[in-house]
Parts: structure tokens; sequence; C-alpha cells
């Protein structure tokens, strides 16, 4: 039940960048932000070098606005669901303690889909907060993840007029931008609106440069540059302490290859030694700070010399108010990269070393992975994510650790049995099931139980067994499958003291629940209940275990004991439902349907209405599409024998959709026909199965027939349904039509011919 991992870095990703020394103020373009408020989304979109941080970062910062910001800078690392929403969900929480705070417990519960759990959550958090938001997200072109963009569309699809987003990038959004325009609920700020004025132009050349220009050489300028504003800045730089600026002017051309090109000449060598060095050599960094960089480059006074860059508006901004964090302007990194490799090609790796080591030294051990990564060195990643697999699972980042093991395994990293493992583990805890038989399939051939342990467990073989057992077989007709690797992990896992001895026996157990043998099942299941291994499990899968035991043994009809498990782990249910929300629907679903069973059984039906709503809402949440139909099946029952006859057919209706999209277990179809039958809903699917009905009856239909077979009249009848005369005679027309009647009584005797009466 940890939570999402802390970070010395976290912060940094959601703070609004101070303002940068000497920014012109843009007032025009701050009305147009402004403005946006009415609208769901603004977009700011333009290359590299418009301007558009800088814009954000005055707005955001601007004591007039009203709204709070919530602020997140984003980067290649960002481009993964769970950890692009933590930043999210935490700077929101940073503006506003009440918003989020759930969503963000949720994204740690193992199995979850951001856009299932956590995001519903936001947005009613949003729904019921009485303040103003404005979520800014800075640089969205790295995401590429399209799960993120899911996300992203559906909050904007829901959001409420509380939040506003605001994104910036340098291409559009992959975003249903057409649609959102057309219906006015898009702003739009794009290059020619960021495009710097004569006048803007002007008071950028005073404020970087230091110098005034006479007016026809500052239009010159600006046709030149375009409005440009790395191009402006770069000019501005160029004319500090020149006696001659019409000159230096001459030289300068409006293409983003010469402005480099003049860069790279007339500005980067007029810095000082130091601090040209700490900009070469750290441009294998996305972000800079003083300690960092003395450890890259093995010096120090960085911290110093950051500050004098910042100050001196040379392409170095902060991130952080307290000015710790900085980064340098894209274009200039390109530059100073490209001069790196062509001086220095072999210092490159070894830098990016350096950095892993100082980020592994301050606890960030998936900064250091992504480093070795970034540094050619896969060895040396693939030894720290077999030596910090602990780190990123206690911290809810296995998403994280499955993102950087196929990172690290597609630059051609060693195939090491462990990490191999580990990455399928990775992916049942973070609902990657996709992804789960790809890395058993890959450690099968690696494992050797000689040369390979796990912790908790007495065969690793037997581990990888489990885990393609129980998250290995998405398809229903795969359970003979299972049932071989549950069989074999069981044979292999024969210590009880071990937690492994009862998850593999749970896998087995699983397997032949979904092949209806649940004697088997409760045998395996009974055996590894007994053993205080159990007590070592995760608070998740001890949960699960219990509730695939005690539905087991309601199959079998011992309900007594079914309720002596789930008392037993009532507490732990509550506690892990509580915090997580619906995001414990993998721990606790089971436990909640059997419950409400239970509660139906003893004559409680407003308890067991209750609980079989929400053990509903838990199976939609767990999207496993037998045990919703086998939750809705419940609660129709429960809804039926309290006389509600309506929510009863509401859900026998929702279970068949259910039912009908994808194949379901015999049982479960059984018991949904079951009900089916007693609401009169199974007698019309068999009409119409062999032929004898040619066209459904609607639920209201079904009532009407029933009430003609009595001797009320119509107007009795619509008294009794809360119907209007013309309405039943509406219906009984209908029902002549579907039924091949000419007359009441035809009609009633071909109703019961068909066994709907």
């Amino acid at each position: 039940m940890a939570g999402p991992p802390s970070s010395p870095l976290l912060s940094v990703k959601h703070a609004v960048p101070p303002p940068r020394p000497g920014a012109v103020p843009r007032q025009r373009l701050h009305d147009r932000l402004r403005a946006a408020r009415g609208t769901r989304l603004c977009v700011v979109v333009a290359p590299a070098g418009w301007g558009k941080t800088t814009l954000l970062a005055q707005w955001a910062t601007d004591p007039e606005e009203q709204p709070a910001t919530a602020w997140v800078s984003l980067d290649r690392s960002d481009d993964e669901p769970v950890r692009f929403w933590t930043y999210v969900l935490t700077s929101l929480g940073g503006v506003d303690p009440t918003v989020g705070r759930r969503a963000l417990a949720a994204l740690s519960a193992p199995g979850v889909e951001p856009v299932t759990v956590a995001l519903p959550l936001l947005i009613n958090d949003l729904a019921a907060t009485t303040g103003r938001y404005v979520l800014v997200l800075d640089d969205v072109h790295v995401l590429r993840d399209s799960r993120v963009w899911e996300g992203l569309e559906f909050l904007l699809a829901y959001v409420p007029a509380s939040l506003r987003l605001v994104m910036a990038g340098r291409a559009d959004p992959p975003l249903p931008l057409a649609r959102l325009r057309a219906r006015g609920e898009l702003t739009e700020i794009r290059a020619e609106d960021l495009r710097f004025t004569p006048e803007e132009s002007t008071a950028m050349i005073a404020t970087v440069g230091g110098i005034g220009l006479p007016p026809s050489t500052l239009v010159h300028l600006w046709r030149r540059t375009e409005g440009w504003a790395v191009g402006l800045q770069l000019a501005a730089l160029s004319l500090r302490g020149s006696d001659r600026p019409e000159s230096r002017l001459a030289r300068l051309r409006g293409d983003d290859r010469h402005i480099l090109d003049y860069l790279s000449a007339e500005v980067l060598d007029r810095l000082e030694p130091e601090q040209r060095d700490l900009l070469v050599r750290a441009s294998v960094l996305e972000r800079l700070s003083g300690p960092l960089c003395d450890a890259v480059l093995e010096r120090t006074g960085s911290a110093a010399v950051l500050r004098q860059l910042e100050n001196a508006n040379l392409f170095v901004a902060a991130l952080d108010p307290g000015r710790r964090w900085y980064r340098c302007h894209g274009l200039l990194r390109d530059v100073l990269r490209r001069e790196l490799e062509a001086a220095s090609p072999d210092a490159v790796p070894l830098l990016l070393g350096r950095a892993a080591d100082w980020y592994a030294g301050e606890g960030r051990m998936d900064e250091a992975v992504r480093h070795r990564i970034a540094a050619g060195d896969v060895a040396g990643a693939t030894d720290l994510l077999r030596s910090s697999e602990g780190w990123f699972f206690e911290r809810g980042a296995a998403a994280t650790y499955l993102r950087l093991g196929e990172d690290a395994a597609s630059a051609g990293g060693p195939a090491d049995a462990v990490v191999v493992m580990m990455l399928a583990y990775a992916a049942v805890l973070s609902g990657r099931f996709d992804r789960v038989r790809h890395w058993c399939d890959a450690a099968e051939a690696l494992v050797d139980d000689r040369a390979v342990s796990v912790d908790g467990w007495l065969s690793a073989r037997a581990c990888l067994l489990t885990m393609r057992a129980a998250y290995g077989h998405v398809e229903s007709d795969r359970a003979s499958a299972a049932l071989a690797e549950g069989g074999r992990a069981v044979q292999l896992e024969t210590d009880p003291e071990r937690p492994g001895y009862v998850l593999a026996r749970a896998a087995l157990a699983s397997a032949h629940m979904r092949c209806e043998q649940f004697d088997d099942a409760v045998a395996l299941l009974a055996d590894a209940w007994r053993r205080p291994s159990r007590a070592l499990l995760p608070t998740s899968a001890l949960l699960q275990t219990a509730g695939l035991l005690a539905l087991n043994l309601v199959h079998v009809g011992d309900l007594e004991a079914a309720g002596e498990v789930c008392d037993e782990v009532a507490t732990s249910a509550d506690a892990v439902e509580g915090a997580w929300g619906d995001a414990a629907a993998g721990s606790v679903a089971w436990l909640r349907l059997v419950a409400g069973r239970l509660a139906h059984h003893s004559g409680d039906l407003t308890l067991a209405r209750h609980r079989l709503r929400r053990a509903v809402q838990l199976a939609e949440v767990w999207g496993r599409d037998v045990e919703l139909v086998r939750a809705l099946s419940s609660l129709a029952e429960a809804e039926l024998a309290a006389g509600n006859r309506e929510a009863a057919r509401e859900a026998a209706t929702r279970a068949r959709e259910v039912a009908d999209a994808a194949p379901i277990r015999r049982l479960a179809a059984e018991e949904l026909q079951a009900v089916e039958t007693r609401l009169g809903r199974g007698a019309v699917r068999a009409a119409r199965r062999v032929g004898r009905l040619h066209e459904n009856l609607t639920d209201r239909e079904l009532s009407v027939l029933r009430a003609l077979s009595g001797s009320a009249t119509q107007r009795e009848i619509g008294a009794a349904l809360f119907l209007s005369v013309n309405t039943v005679k509406g219906y009984t027309k209908s029902l002549y039509r579907k039924l091949g009647a000419s007359s009441r009584r035809e009609a009633v005797e071909r109703g019961r011919a068909l066994g709907l009466t």
C-alpha cells in the first residue's frame, strides 16, 4: 500500500518557473490567456525558441491572475501514464490539498489504469470544489504514449468549470482540436501570435542588450528575425558593449541555421571559460543543478556559474523559485551537444555515467537507470535494475520499472534472468497483462533454480510458472495451459514456510475455478490458507487469495466457511478499500461479491443489495467480464427478492449486454439465465432463439401483457402501471403486432404458449 515515490526533483517538475530576468512583458498575450479561462483547453504551439514557456511562466506568476496555477514541466521520462499522472495530481494537490488526493493514492494500487480509477476521482474532486484552477502542461510534444493522451482526452471531455487546461508544445497535441474549436472550447496561441511586435522587439533589445538603436535599425532587425524570440535575444546579446551595433547586425539573418551558427561564433565565444566549459560539457543533461554539475564535471562552484548565466540572460532559466535547478534552452543545448561530440566524442558516455552515479547516490534510481541507458551502458542499467527492484516496487513505480527495463532490452541489454522475471512481475503490478506472457517466455530459457533465487520462493522457476498461470492467459480457452503451468509450480514450490507456496496454489486454484473444478480449487486454497506464510504476502495478494477461497467455498456450498474467511480479513479489506477506493477492485471485488451473496442467503436484503452494488462497481473497475456478470446477476436476484422488479431488470439487462459482448463461463451464463427466467426475460430470449418470436418485447410490453391476462380494463391497467390509457392502447397494439395476434385473448394465449406470462 505504498504511495507514489518521493523525489528530490518532484517539486521542480511541478514548480512554476520564476520570471526570467529581463523578460519583456507581453500584455496582449496575457489578455488572450486570461480570456482562455472560458474555454476547456488553450494550446500554445510553436517551434523551439518562440518564448512559449517564458510567456506562460510570466502569466502564471502575474499577481493579478486569480486562478491558482498547477504546472508540470515535462520531459521524455514522463511518457508513461502512472508517472505522468503522479506529477499532474501532485501539482494540483499543491494548489489545493483537497483535489486529487484520493486519485494519487489510487495510482499506487496494483494493476490500475489511471483513466479507469484515478481520473474519475479527480473529476469528482474538481466538481466538488469552489476554487478555480489552471493546469499548465509544458512541452507536451515529448508525450508519445497513447494511454497518456487517452487520459487527457477523457479529462478534457468531462472536466468541470473549476479547471482549465493549457498545453504548450512544438506541435498540435493529438486531441480532437477541430471539435473543440467548433464548439468554442479551444483557445489557440501560435507562432504568428508569439511573434514579437516592433515595440516588443525594441524593449527586448534595450533590456537584454543594454543599448538603444535608431528606429530604422530596429525595424530592420525585426524584419530580419521575423519577431523570433531567440533571434532577437541573440541579436541583443551580440550587441552588448559594441560600439558598432549596425555592423554586427548586418551579419544576422533570420533563418534558424544561420542564427545558430551566429550563436556559436558571436555569443558562446565571448563567455568566460568556466561558463563555456560548464555549458558544453553539461549539454548531456536535461536539467542542471550545482551539485549535479559539480559531480558530472568534477569541479566546484557550478551553482554560482548557473546563477551568473541566468542573470546574464544567456539561455539558462531557473526551474524553481529557489533557483536550485535550471535548464538550458533547447536550441543552445543542441549547439553545445554537437560541439561536445565533435571535440570529445568519448566524453559523452563518461559524463552521463557520472550523472547516473550522482542520481543513484541521491536515491533516484529511476534517473540513474535512465542515464545509464543514455550513456550506452545497458549492462550497468541492467545491474541497477537488478539491485534496486525493491526501490521501484515499494514506491508504486512498477510501471516505470517496466518501461526502463523494456528500454534497456531494446538497447541490447544483457539477458538477466532476475531482471526479466521482475519485468514480468512489474507488468502484473502495473496492469500490463498483455506484457506478462512476453516476459515470462523471455525468462523461461534463463531461469535456473541452482543459480537464480527469488525472495519468498523456494524455486525461481515456480515463481515464473505462477505468473504465467495466473496472468499469462487472458483468453478463456487457455485454461488447460494455466492448469498445466500452475500444476508444475505447485510441484516445485514445496516449502510451506515461504509465501511462494501460497501463491503457487492460488494460481492453480484460479485455473481450476475457470474450469469450474471448485472442489479441487478449495482443496488447494484451504491448504495454502492454513500456512502461517500467508502473513508474508503483500496485502493485495492476501485479500485476493481470501476472496478466491471464499468464492470457491460458496460454489461448493460451504457458506459458513466462506463467511469465516470474509470475517477474518474484513479489517484489512476495509483498510485497503479506504486507502485506494475503487482502485482496490483487484484486491476486494471477490470478497464483496461473496459478502453480498451471504447477506442475501441470510435474509438481510438491505445489506445484500448494498454490498452487491459495491461489488458491481468494483467488477466494472477490475475489467473482468465474468465477475461483472456474476455481480450483476446476484444484484438482480437480491433486487427481485426485495420486490424491486425494475432495479432487477436493469441489473439483468446490463449483465446480458456484457455477456453478449464477450464469452463468459458456463456457470455465470446459467446464473444470468436463471434470473432472466424469473423476470420473464428468459422466455423472450428462448422464443426468439427458436424462431417463435421475431421481435423482442420490452420490459413495459411484458408488464402490459401480464396485466392483460387478468380482468382489469385498459384504464385500470394504466392506473396500476402509472400509464395513460392511450399509452396502454399503444403498447397493446404493439403486442398484437409482435405476437401475431388480433385480439386480447389471442395475445394472452400466444404469450402463455411462449412462456411469457
